[in-house]
C-alpha cells in the first residue's frame, strides 16, 4: 500500500469472452473521468478498440485516445466500464466513472474502498 493513496485490486474481463480474465492492481485516482490499463494487458485478453476519444491531461494538454470496453470487477462488484488503453508512458489508474458504475467510493478516513450508501438518481 501506498502511505495515503488507495489501491483497488480488480480483475478484468473482455465483455465479449469472459473465459479469460487478468487480476490488477490500480491506483484509484478520483480526478480521472476513465480508468488507464496497459494495452499489452488488455492485448492478452483480445480487447479491442470501440472508437476515440479527446482527453485533457493534468498538464491542460489534449489528446486523442482510442478507448475500449472491459468487464471490471472490484469487491465482488462487476461492471461493464469504459477504459483508455495505456501507452508505455502512462500510468494505470481506476477512474471515477468506473468507481460510479461499481457503486464504490473512497472513504475519506481510512483511504480504502467501500460500498457507496446508495447511487443518486438526481
Amino acid at each position: 500500500m501506498i502511505i495515503g493513496h488507495t489501491i483497488a485490486e480488480v480483475k478484468i474481463y473482455n465483455p465479449r469472452d469472459i473465459s479469460k480474465s487478468k487480476c490488477l492492481k490500480l491506483l484509484v485516482d478520483t480526478g480521472s473521468t476513465y480508468t488507464w490499463i496497459k494495452q499489452e494487458k488488455l492485448k492478452e485478453l483480445n480487447v479491442r478498440p470501440l472508437d476515440k476519444r479527446k482527453i485533457r491531461t493534468i498538464d491542460n494538454r489534449i489528446i486523442e485516445r482510442d478507448i475500449s470496453e472491459v468487464i471490471i470487477e472490484c469487491l465482488g462488484r462487476r461492471a461493464t466500464c469504459i477504459i483508455v488503453p495505456a501507452e508505455e508512458k502512462d500510468h494505470e489508474v481506476l477512474g471515477i466513472t468506473t468507481l460510479e458504475n461499481l457503486g464504490l467510493e473512497v472513504d475519506p478516513i481510512t483511504k480504502q474502498l467501500k460500498e457507496v450508501e446508495a447511487i443518486l438518481a438526481l
